[in-house]
């Protein structure tokens, strides 16, 4: 079975994948594959080149992100043109990786960690999607926790994505993690036998 996992910032996607995995499940990660698709050599970092110059390929080759972020973040229509070259590198990338994983092991799960998933619009893409969901203000709290932000700066970062609560709503499974570890690992463990996962 190949499921969609995502959430908000801040809700424990990471925790949840982990948990996941320590069970037998095999994780394609979406931050980890954005980072591939950018390597010195792949046809990605060689596009962002052309398009924003060598201002943004550091001396060894490899992408200054840096550079690249205070271009794109200051212009929607640069953001844009970047995305178009990134975003399609990365779902494909991903779905050769799940693809690899499903023919490889058509018994276990396989979980894709995408952060952005609604967003980008990719549930069709799975059989499934869980949501990993704490209530906004804990989300808030837990941002300024983790990032060292202002409350101000976290309600921003928290805005940028799909409310909390429409992701609740769209989810075809719900992993409440406003509660401890135990909690959630409960939850997980109920999904992964209603599910008969071995």
């Amino acid at each position: 079975m190949k499921i969609g996992l995502t959430g908000g910032i801040a809700t424990g996607k990471s925790t949840v994948a982990r948990m996941l995995v320590e069970r037998g499940a095999f994780l394609v990660d979406a931050d980890q594959v954005a980072r591939e698709v950018v390597l010195p050599g792949e046809p990605a970092l060689e596009a962002i080149a052309s398009l924003f110059g060598q201002a943004v390929i550091q001396d060894d080759g490899t992408l200054n992100r840096k550079a690249l972020g205070e271009i794109v973040f200051k212009d929607k229509e640069l953001l844009a043109k970047l995305e178009g070259i990134t975003h399609p590198a990365i779902r494909k990338r991903m779905q050769e990786r799940i693809l690899s994983y499903s023919e490889q092991h058509p018994d276990k799960l396989v979980v894709a960690d995408v952060p952005l998933l609604f967003e980008t619009g990719q549930q069709h893409l799975y059989e499934g999607i869980m949501v990993v969901y704490v209530p906004e203000a804990l989300q808030v709290k837990r941002l300024m926790s983790r990032n060292q932000l202002s409350e101000a700066e976290a309600r921003r970062r928290v805005s940028l994505q799909m409310d909390i609560e429409e992701k609740r709503r769209r989810a075809d499974w719900v992993i409440d993690n406003s509660g401890d570890l135990e909690q959630t690992q409960l939850q997980i463990e109920r999904f992964w036998t209603s599910q008969r996962l071995s």
